[in-house]
């Protein structure tokens, strides 16, 4: 008896640990707001956690997809770029943010007019 205790105990701990572990994992769909030019447009990341190396993805126009760069995420946080060209301009948008359940709360650094520039980043885990 004591015996089938102690095991019931050992997986119900795993299974705790586990899901503890998962509630902070980045992988998955990631959608937010932006509002630039008086128009708000919905933003999405799809993030992949292999062991430590994070990789991802955000779409682009006509189906395209921008692969993300520097990705890193440890101790529940996370940072990676973005760089995207238009009319022959490329430019890079820095995210970094604390990763919980069903949120990430950070910053996103962006260069505009030659000037730099920042916002609050909150994104939701799509289901």
């Amino acid at each position: 008896m004591k015996w089938l205790l102690a095991v019931t105990l050992c997986l119900a701990s795993s299974v705790l640990a586990a899901s503890a572990w998962g509630a902070e994992n980045p992988t998955g769909v990631w959608k937010w707001t932006v509002e630039r030019n008086g128009q708000t447009r919905e933003a999405s990341v799809t993030l992949f956690l292999d062991g430590d190396k994070l990789s991802g993805h955000v779409p682009g126009r006509n189906n395209t997809v921008t692969p993300i760069e520097d990705a890193s995420y440890k101790d529940g946080e996370i940072a990676f770029s973005v760089t995207r060209e238009r009319n022959g301009v490329k430019f890079t948008t820095k995210y970094s943010g604390k990763v919980t359940t069903d949120t990430i709360n950070g910053k996103m650094e962006f260069e505009r007019d030659g000037k730099k520039e920042s916002r609050d980043w909150v994104a939701k885990k799509s289901p």
